[in-house]
Protein backbone atom coordinates (compact mmCIF):
# COMPACT_ATOMS: atom_id res chain seq x y z
CA UNK A 1 0.00 0.00 0.00
CA UNK A 2 1.26 3.25 -0.94
CA UNK A 3 0.80 6.55 0.88
CA UNK A 4 0.99 10.33 -0.53
CA UNK A 5 4.46 11.84 0.57
CA UNK A 6 4.05 14.88 2.49
CA UNK A 7 6.14 18.11 2.28
CA UNK A 8 8.27 18.63 5.55
CA UNK A 9 8.78 21.86 4.86
CA UNK A 10 12.47 21.88 5.36
CA UNK A 11 12.42 20.79 8.71
CA UNK A 12 13.81 17.70 9.80
CA UNK A 13 11.92 14.75 11.21
CA UNK A 14 13.21 14.94 14.36
CA UNK A 15 11.81 18.63 14.71
CA UNK A 16 8.57 17.24 13.42
CA UNK A 17 8.05 14.41 15.73
CA UNK A 18 9.14 16.88 18.67
CA UNK A 19 6.36 19.35 17.44
CA UNK A 20 3.43 17.04 16.58
CA UNK A 21 4.52 13.77 19.37
CA UNK A 22 5.00 11.62 16.35
CA UNK A 23 7.47 8.68 16.40
CA UNK A 24 10.47 9.28 14.12
CA UNK A 25 9.43 6.04 11.92
CA UNK A 26 6.23 7.54 11.50
CA UNK A 27 7.34 11.35 10.31
CA UNK A 28 9.42 9.31 7.82
CA UNK A 29 7.03 6.67 6.83
CA UNK A 30 4.43 9.50 5.71
CA UNK A 31 7.16 12.26 4.73
CA UNK A 32 10.04 10.36 3.04
CA UNK A 33 10.51 9.53 -0.72
CA UNK A 34 10.61 6.19 -2.05
CA UNK A 35 14.39 4.50 -2.65
CA UNK A 36 13.23 4.14 -6.30
CA UNK A 37 11.91 7.86 -6.53
CA UNK A 38 15.56 8.96 -4.78
CA UNK A 39 17.65 7.16 -7.02
CA UNK A 40 15.85 8.25 -9.97
CA UNK A 41 16.51 12.13 -8.67
CA UNK A 42 20.04 11.27 -8.35
CA UNK A 43 20.05 9.46 -11.91
CA UNK A 44 18.11 13.02 -13.38
CA UNK A 45 20.54 15.36 -11.23
CA UNK A 46 23.95 13.46 -12.34
CA UNK A 47 22.14 13.95 -16.21
CA UNK A 48 21.43 17.88 -15.42
CA UNK A 49 25.28 17.94 -13.94
CA UNK A 50 26.38 16.72 -17.33
CA UNK A 51 24.29 18.39 -19.77
CA UNK A 52 25.20 21.98 -17.98
CA UNK A 53 28.86 21.27 -18.28
CA UNK A 54 29.35 19.25 -21.58
CA UNK A 55 26.73 20.00 -23.46
CA UNK A 56 26.30 23.69 -22.46
CA UNK A 57 30.15 24.49 -22.13
CA UNK A 58 30.03 25.73 -19.09
CA UNK A 59 33.40 25.81 -16.73
CA UNK A 60 33.77 23.11 -13.61
CA UNK A 61 33.62 25.73 -10.70
CA UNK A 62 30.30 27.03 -13.17
CA UNK A 63 28.71 23.81 -12.84
CA UNK A 64 29.85 22.97 -9.35
CA UNK A 65 28.34 26.75 -8.05
CA UNK A 66 25.37 26.30 -10.73
CA UNK A 67 24.29 23.11 -8.72
CA UNK A 68 25.55 24.07 -5.41
CA UNK A 69 27.90 21.43 -4.97
CA UNK A 70 31.97 21.30 -4.91
CA UNK A 71 33.90 20.51 -7.54
CA UNK A 72 34.84 16.81 -6.91
CA UNK A 73 31.34 15.94 -6.29
CA UNK A 74 30.45 17.92 -9.98
CA UNK A 75 33.13 16.02 -12.04
CA UNK A 76 31.97 12.60 -9.95
CA UNK A 77 28.55 12.59 -10.92
CA UNK A 78 29.17 13.87 -14.64
CA UNK A 79 31.56 10.80 -14.51
CA UNK A 80 28.89 8.84 -13.91
CA UNK A 81 26.62 10.20 -15.97
CA UNK A 82 28.05 9.93 -18.64
CA UNK A 83 29.41 6.29 -18.41
CA UNK A 84 25.51 5.25 -17.40
CA UNK A 85 24.71 7.55 -20.71
CA UNK A 86 27.41 5.12 -22.71
CA UNK A 87 26.12 2.13 -21.10
CA UNK A 88 22.41 2.81 -22.17
CA UNK A 89 23.05 3.10 -25.82
CA UNK A 90 25.27 0.15 -25.84
CA UNK A 91 22.43 -1.53 -24.70
CA UNK A 92 20.40 0.12 -27.38
CA UNK A 93 22.88 -1.00 -30.21
CA UNK A 94 22.64 -4.60 -28.88
CA UNK A 95 20.28 -6.82 -30.61
CA UNK A 96 17.84 -8.39 -28.46
CA UNK A 97 18.56 -11.66 -27.46
CA UNK A 98 17.18 -14.66 -29.51
CA UNK A 99 14.95 -16.08 -27.37
CA UNK A 100 12.36 -17.61 -29.15
CA UNK A 101 15.29 -19.88 -30.85
CA UNK A 102 16.37 -21.35 -27.50
CA UNK A 103 12.75 -22.41 -26.23
CA UNK A 104 12.41 -24.80 -29.18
Amino acid sequence: MTHERLDRGGRSISDLAQRTGLSKATIARHTSRTRAEWLQDMADEREAIRAFHDDEGHSWSETAKHFRLTLSTVKSRAYRARHERAREEADRAQPPLPLDELSA
